[in-house]
């Protein structure tokens, strides 16, 4: 059942996170979520590297990277909305089997040296296929777990893992591209994401997970709440903020001469998300999650701001780490929103959104980033990112005041000892 906001604003203590992860029925979709959402960084990153080595262009790699994001965009809303509809079993079962048909189709494309607009089409049809297994292990927890410190814990610990999937994904992906064949990590990682998502949709816990009640009839779903709007636009500052980031990082080390360490300085400020996370949640500031949103936003657009002053690469990742620490309790902070603004029975979906979100400022962030880079140089891109999240966070803020409960979910069965 949604929750008014006070309900979810309740700081989590260590006990919760051993209530949350210690929930019998949660055990065997755990380890299936684990296995299906530790190759996400790693996919995007091989099949760009393994691109670039069969076509020799890193513009053509680029392409073939974006339409993958274009993909993922688009799959999370679609397949949130049918996990909504029917329960999470169909919807990944289907869209696993898709995954491994176009991973097939492209690896088969990227040998034979097909036309850049094949490669481009194919890596969307890979995104769109992705299985969403993230939300909808989120959204399982709102059927485990009850409202209050033990689901904030999960929701944490879901913001923690991903962190750290995104710090190992790279590296492997880099040093599974010297393999004696250069797609060895793509295909690997879709075998891990297919294999997690099949292992998770037939989770008995999630088998029982049937198709919701009272389903907003809107065409807008998730989206017909004014305050899953105000999170939208929170989660894509979120995103626009990183994305500029992820460009100029990697600028700063090539312009000092050291540009094999770029992505080292990218791990940085993940190390303190993960780190910072944990203890942030113990005691979440400021209470209210309408303000809460706006002002972890805000901090962190004026953190990045920074990463402009150090004019060495240890003073730089020493800001990253300084900057990093608000990463997982926005990410966090995105998820306990959901529960508080969500329609009912758009859970699936509205977590899609705020990914869909994130992934737009993503790939806006990096665009105008790489375009500042170029003209004004990384210090540049660092300030503009710092604008950016702090004129977004402004915006959210102005918004708090739709920032309020959804019409109330019927209440579910509950799950937690099944």
């Amino acid at each position: 059942m949604s929750q008014p906001a006070s309900n979810h604003e309740s700081r989590t203590s260590l006990a919760d996170y051993r209530t949350a992860l210690t929930t019998r029925a949660a055990r065997r979709p755990a380890v299936a979520s684990v296995l299906a959402r530790l190759p996400i960084a790693m996919i995007g990153i091989s099949a760009l590297l393994y691109v670039q080595r069969e076509t020799g262009s890193f513009a053509v790699a680029g392409l073939v990277s974006a339409g993958s994001l274009v993909g993922v965009s688009v799959g999370a809303v679609v397949q949130g909305r049918l996990i909504d509809r029917f329960g999470p079993t169909r919807p990944l079962l289907v869209v696993s089997l898709l995954l491994a048909l176009s991973m097939t189709a492209l690896v088969t494309a990227i040998e034979s040296h097909a036309a850049t607009a094949v490669l481009v089409a194919l890596g969307a049809a890979t995104g769109l296929s992705e299985p969403m297994v993230g939300s909808a292990s989120r959204a399982l927890w709102t059927r485990l777990l009850p409202p209050g410190g033990a689901r904030n814990a999960a929701f944490s610990y879901e913001a923690i893992s991903m962190e750290v999937f995104f710090i190992l994904g790279p590296g492997l992906a880099g040093l599974l591209v010297m393999a004696p064949w250069a797609g060895t990590g793509l295909v690997l990682g879709v075998a891990l994401q297919f294999t997690g998502a099949v292992l998770f949709a037939l989770s008995p816990v999630v088998q029982a997970w049937g198709p919701a009640t009272g389903s907003p009839g809107s065409l807008l779903g998730a989206l017909a709440s004014p305050g899953m709007r105000t999170l939208a636009v929170a989660a894509l500052g979120f995103g626009v903020v990183i994305g500029f980031v992820e460009v100029a990082v990697p600028a700063a080390a090539t312009e000092a001469g050291q540009a094999s360490v770029g992505g080292l300085l990218l791990s940085a400020w993940s190390l303190s998300s993960v780190a910072f996370g944990v203890a942030y949640s113990l005691r979440p500031w400021p209470r209210q999650l309408g303000l809460r949103l706006p002002v972890l936003l805000g901090g962190f657009g004026a953190l990045v701001a920074l990463l402009a002053w150090p004019s060495s690469l240890w003073g730089l990742a020493l800001m990253m780490l300084l900057a990093g620490a608000l990463i997982t309790p926005q990410s966090t902070a995105h998820s306990t929103a959901i529960e508080a603004v969500a329609p009912a029975g758009t859970a699936a979906e509205a977590f899609g959104w705020v990914l869909t979100a994130v992934t737009l400022g993503l790939a806006a962030g990096q665009s105008v980033s790489g375009y500042v880079v170029e003209h004004a140089g990384p210090g540049a891109a660092f300030l503009a990112a710092s604008a950016a999240g702090v004129v977004l966070a402004l915006i959210v803020w102005l918004l708090r005041g739709t920032f309020r409960p959804a019409r109330p979910a019927p209440t579910a069965p509950s799950l937690i000892n099944a």
